[in-house]
């Protein structure tokens, strides 16, 4: 199974429809969203993606979405 980070994490839980491409599908287009200096955020919204898109929808409907907003990484 993937590991994602806290933040990434936190992340996938504002935007889960309950389906990994639905997922992969609605951080693509916040992405579209960002502004030019928003680096960090573009970042981890791509290395989510890249984790999602790697995984199956088997291991993704193990996964848990609980964020977590006081954990810092």
């Amino acid at each position: 199974m993937m590991i994602f980070t806290n933040d990434e994490m936190n992340l996938m839980c504002i935007y889960d429809t309950g389906t990994r491409t639905g997922l992969i599908d609605a951080m693509s287009e916040m992405k579209k969203e960002l502004a030019e200096g928003e680096n960090e955020l573009r970042d981890m919204t791509n290395s989510a993606i890249d984790k999602l898109k790697a995984m199956t929808d088997e291991e993704y409907g193990e996964m848990e979405f609980y964020p977590d907003f006081n954990n810092e990484e």
